[in-house]
């Protein structure tokens, strides 16, 4: 061992003492979020049926959605993604109401006519996903319109036209155009074409998107915010230089879950959350041994994120892990702290 300051690596007991076993709350919204693609995908056409129907007021639309079979709440959600406008989004026209509508109202150019809309709901009550109900599983869930979701039809169709009081039109508002296509099928759909790349990018992966991949992906995510060191790189399902231990013949470079590297220097993250039990972690450990000595012997490190309930029944594949790891740590935000001071101490460390 070769870290500066501490050895890094931990028992099995003291792996399961820092364990979270179940599945955290940052996972579970990644998960929910996963969970409604199959929903959006079959309700999509019944989404476009209802925006081409030409319809000569707002209110108009908003009796045609709460009679339709498709819930308010979810044609909500279908133009917040038309619309790229996510939950960030819509709490900052929340927070900036009042100098965006300083008279609580939207003029707004539709038909070859000046509109207006006069809210409902905001600025007393605030826009988000949440109480939108446009959160996982608030989905499954048929609401009609509300006030607050009539105010984000309003602005996510017609934000886009809106002018303030120096005929300037707001930035903020700047991708909600889709008012313009309402009623036209055939401009809708073009439009349609262009901004729902998303669905063949998200159903792409997400059947791969297990919560092991969530997991994997939520560590990347944590070490690039947290990690505080300029030039690195974090990158998934990558290589090391000179790590070919399933098959050194062939030159095939062997894949890992997460790769950190600065200046030459190389650290392999194996990420495994598995909540019931599987085989997964027995694969793991029955590598670890080998791909430690690899490792060691191309002059890299590698460390493990190992939890959930259903690994910690592999006892004897984790104890191999943590005998054959450089660090091992659980999965919470404390635990991935250590991970990080770990990848400074080394990749900072003019000796290591």
């Amino acid at each position: 061992m070769n870290n500066p300051k501490e050895d890094y690596r931990k028992t099995f007991l003291e792996l399961e003492k820092a364990a979270s076993k179940f599945w955290p709350t940052e996972l579970a919204e990644m998960e929910a979020e996963l969970s409604i693609i199959p929903l959006l995908l079959k309700t999509q056409d019944q989404f476009l049926n209802i925006l081409s129907i030409d319809v000569l007021e707002l209110e108009d639309l908003f009796t045609i959605v709460n009679s339709s079979a498709l819930s308010g709440n979810l044609f909500v959600k279908h133009l917040v993604i038309m619309a790229d406008f996510g939950g960030e989004m819509l709490k900052r026209i929340s927070r900036e109401f009042k100098s965006l509508f300083p008279n609580e109202e939207m003029k707004y150019y539709w038909k070859s006519s000046q509109r207006i809309y006069k809210f409902q709901a905001l600025p007393t009550k605030t826009l988000s996903n949440q109480t939108l109900k446009i959160n996982g599983k608030d989905l499954f869930v048929k609401y009609s319109l509300d006030e607050r979701q009539k105010d984000a039809i309003a602005l996510l169709l017609f934000g886009n036209s809106y002018k303030n009081a120096n005929q300037e039109i707001s930035s903020i508002l700047a991708r909600c155009e889709i008012g313009d296509y309402l009623g036209k099928p055939s401009e809708l759909d073009s439009f349609i074409q262009q901004r729902y790349i998303w669905v063949s990018r998200i159903t792409g992966g997400a059947k791969s998107n297990a919560l092991g991949h969530l997991a994997q992906k939520f560590v990347a995510q944590y070490i690039k915010d947290e990690i505080g060191i300029s030039e690195i790189e974090v990158k998934s399902d990558s290589t090391l230089p000179n790590v070919t231990h399933t098959d050194p013949t062939t030159g095939r470079l062997t894949s890992f879950d997460i790769i950190v590297t600065k200046n030459q220097k190389y650290v392999a993250i194996e990420v495994s959350f598995q909540v019931t039990t599987n085989s997964v972690i027995e694969r793991k450990g029955g590598q670890a041994k080998a791909r430690y000595e690899q490792v060691e012997a191309a002059g890299h490190k590698i460390a493990y994120v190992i939890d959930g309930a259903g690994n910690f029944e592999r006892q004897s594949a984790l104890q191999t892990i943590c005998l054959h790891s450089h660090c091992t740590v659980a999965f919470s935000k404390n635990e991935l702290s250590i991970l990080c001071d770990f990848l400074r101490d080394y990749l900072e460390n003019n000796n290591g």
